[in-house]
C-alpha cells in the first residue's frame, strides 16, 4: 500500500533529488532505476520516501544535500564591506546585505577592499569542500595592478611565488590588458592574491573576484545577491567533489560502470 499522508515529512525521493537539482523527476526516476541512488547507505529503489530533515541522500557516492532548511547565496560584494559575521570597528558586514534568516555564513573570505563573488550558506559540508585548499576548486579573479607585468613576472605567478607563510600552488595567469591581468588560484591564503602580485613588484590597485568554481554571475550589481538554483548548487557539489569524481558523468559525478 502507498505511505500514508499522515507522514508529511516523508518525500518521494525522486521529488527530494529534482528540488536539489538532480534533474527533472523523470530523470531522477531514471537515476534510482539505475541504482545510483543510496539512502543511509542503501541502495533505493523507485517509491522510496525519504526524511530531508534526517536521511542521508547520495548519488553515485556524492552526498547530495536535500535538507529542506539548506540556503545557498551568492552576493556580489562591494568594497568597504567586510566578510565577519561582526565587527567590532563597525564597519558594515556581509550577513547585514542578505536576510537575516535563517542565519548564513561566508564560505572563505574577501578582504575589505576586494569585490566579486561571494558564497553564503548554512550548508557546513559545501562550506568544507569549497575552502579546504585539498578539494581544489578554483576562483577566478581580475586584478588591475601597477606597472606591466613583465613575462617574467607572469612566470613567477604560474608557477609560484614565494611568500612569507610558504609558496602559492601554481595559478593559471594571463594577461588582459597593459595593467590587467586574470588569475585563477584553488588556495585561499588571506590577501593571497594582492600579496602575489605585490611580490612579482605590481601591487593591485583594483581586485574582483568573477568566478567560484563553475558559478559566474556579471548581472549581479554590488551589493545584490540572490539564491542559487538547485542546478547551481549540485555543480559547485561536483566542482568540490573527491578526485574520483567525474562530471562528465552526469548527475553524480561518477563514471558509470
Amino acid at each position: 500500500m502507498p505511505a500514508p499522508d499522515a507522514e508529511p515529512s516523508r518525500e518521494r525521493l525522486q521529488k527530494v533529488l529534482a528540488r536539489a537539482g538532480l534533474g527533472s523527476r523523470r530523470a531522477c526516476e531514471e537515476l534510482i532505476a539505475d541504482e545510483r541512488v543510496t539512502v543511509n547507505g542503501v541502495v533505493a529503489r523507485l517509491g522510496d520516501r525519504v526524511e530531508p530533515e534526517h536521511d542521508d541522500v547520495a548519488v553515485d557516492g556524492l552526498a547530495v544535500g536535500v535538507r529542506p532548511d539548506l540556503v545557498h547565496y551568492v552576493l556580489n560584494k562591494p568594497v568597504g564591506v567586510v566578510t565577519t559575521a561582526d565587527d567590532p570597528q563597525g564597519r558594515p558586514t556581509v550577513l547585514a546585505l542578505v536576510p537575516a534568516e535563517p542565519r548564513v555564513h561566508p564560505v572563505g573570505r574577501l578582504d575589505r577592499d576586494t569585490e566579486g563573488l561571494l558564497l553564503l550558506t548554512n550548508d557546513g559540508t559545501l562550506t568544507h569542500r569549497l575552502t579546504h585548499p585539498s578539494f581544489g576548486v578554483d576562483k577566478e579573479y581580475l586584478a588591475e595592478v601597477r606597472g606591466t607585468p613583465s613575462r617574467g613576472a607572469l612566470r613567477r605567478l604560474r608557477e609560484g611565488v614565494e611568500l612569507d607563510d610558504g609558496p602559492t600552488a601554481p595559478a593559471r595567469v594571463s594577461s588582459l590588458g597593459d595593467h590587467l591581468l586574470r588569475l585563477t588560484i584553488h588556495e585561499g591564503r588571506n590577501r593571497q592574491v594582492r600579496r602575489m602580485c605585490e611580490a612579482v613588484g605590481h601591487p593591485v590597485v583594483r581586485l574582483v573576484r568573477t568566478r567560484i568554481g563553475p558559478l559566474t554571475d556579471r548581472s549581479l550589481k554590488p551589493g545584490e545577491w540572490r539564491p542559487l538554483t538547485g542546478e547551481e548548487v549540485h555543480a559547485l557539489r561536483l566542482a568540490a567533489a573527491p578526485d574520483e569524481a567525474d562530471p562528465s558523468s552526469g548527475p553524480g559525478g561518477r563514471a558509470r560502470r
